[in-house]
């Protein structure tokens, strides 16, 4: 068995494109070999005008080169098309920063350059020689950088303080972590497509459907009218139960947020808008066990119906127990943070069937009952994770849904014309 050589080029071909960053598209992580395209009769054609955007010109020359940059990161889709697709996309970003004075300072235009090249394990002047055997040039992998990077700071300033990521979302985003691996679904789905152009047509759809259909039998008519996926016959159901483990994180982090019989909102992928509906959730018994640490609240409380009702009404968080315990002995409410190896098996079962906030309570026979309450759980992690990169991911995420609104509002007001 011949073993591949560690090169510079091998490994900027088992990179993970950065695309997703930019252009909301998740690509695979190997990089497919570069496309050779041929030649225009003319030299001077390479530099005639494809598109104008607004009155600025896209040239052959442009599209001939972001072309061959998709085709080297594996995009999706034909390569010009999405060539085209991307600098108009690009322009208006452009425009937008210039027009709300945003700006890059060389040494972030730099700093944007290198952390792209590492994703493939290399610095951005091995990366550029790399890319040029492939005949992009320089200056294509520049602007694609300089594009995202001042998009990322206009979308930033715009929406500054409207996405705030809290502590509870830190909370269940971490309580997600500790589950995937270990739970199996079953699902229905449904998928719209979303043709060159009519893609936000697509969105509003999906959108629709996502907030109206309230039940399996509202989905699978649903899924038999407008779904394009072998499953619409069926109502969408996806017959086998699937490992979380084995879904794209933005599809599992969405179903593990659902209940059974509740809908996704809708998940963008090349071609297409993606609905699912949870059906059932269970433990996958061959997983292998996840390690987790578990927050939890053992309160004693009156043994009494009209206290339990008193104490569901007032708590959401563990937190809000400290003022229901007002006027009961100190030692009647503990919270504590323990490995499941070190809870009873019998508080541990009952924490395991347990959301963030939820409680069991039970009897004791002496005028006291026991209130169980799940505070929170997190993976194991070493180091320890980190709430406030958390946070950012979190943000991130919130980000890129009103990126894409913003635009597509562009995209609207643009005027966009060929030749």
């Amino acid at each position: 068995m011949v073993k591949a050589e560690n090169t510079p080029r091998n490994r900027l071909r088992n990179a993970t494109s950065g695309l997703a960053l930019v252009m909301g598209a998740a690509f695979p992580a190997a990089l497919a070999a570069p496309v050779i395209f041929a030649p225009p009769a003319l030299a001077q054609n390479l530099f005639a005008p494809r598109v104008y955007v607004n009155e600025q010109v896209i040239t052959e020359y442009e599209v001939t080169q972001r072309a061959r940059f998709l085709q080297i990161l594996n995009a999706p889709g034909d390569p010009e098309t999405e060539a085209v697709k991307s600098l108009i996309d690009d322009r208006l970003r452009m425009s937008e920063a210039k027009r709300l004075g945003v700006k890059l300072k060389p040494e972030e235009l730099t700093a944007g350059m290198e952390e792209f090249a590492t994703r493939a394990n290399l610095t951005a002047e091995q990366l550029i020689a790399e890319l040029a055997k492939a005949g992009v040039s320089a200056e294509t992998y520049r602007d694609f950088v300089q594009a995202g990077a001042l998009w990322r700071q206009v979308v930033r300033d715009r929406f500054a303080g409207r996405v705030p990521a809290s502590d509870a979302d830190v909370d269940k985003f971490l309580e997600a972590a500790t589950r995937p691996r270990a739970m199996k679904v079953q699902v229905s789905e449904l998928v719209i497509p979303a043709e060159p152009g009519r893609e936000a047509e697509a969105m509003a759809l999906a959108e629709r459907l996502s907030r109206e259909v309230k039940s399996e039998a509202a989905f699978a008519a649903a899924a038999r009218n407008y779904s394009a996926a072998p499953t619409a016959p069926t109502g969408g159901r996806v017959p086998d139960w699937l490992q979380l483990s084995n879904l794209p994180p933005a599809i599992s982090a969405q179903l593990l947020a659902l209940s059974p019989g509740k809908t996704s909102a809708p998940i963008s992928v090349p071609g297409a808008v993606v609905l699912f509906q949870l059906r059932a959730i269970a433990t996958d018994e061959k997983a292998a066990p996840i390690s987790v640490t578990v927050e939890w609240a053992d309160f004693m409380i009156p043994d009494s119906m009209e206290e339990v009702v008193r104490v569901s009404a007032g708590s959401d968080v563990c937190n809000d127990l400290y003022a229901l315990a007002k006027g009961l002995p100190a030692e009647n409410l503990t919270i504590r943070t323990q490995a499941l190896s070190e809870i009873s098996p019998e508080i541990a079962l009952d924490l395991a069937k347990l959301d963030q906030g939820e409680f069991v309570t039970k009897p004791r026979g002496d005028g006291w009952r026991r209130l169980i309450m799940l505070c929170k759980r997190q993976p194991v992690m070493d180091p320890p994770p980190n709430r406030e990169r958390v946070k950012e991911v979190l943000m991130n995420q919130k980000l890129d849904g009103l990126a894409e609104n913003y635009l597509e509002e562009l995209r609207h007001a643009a005027l966009i014309r060929r030749p």
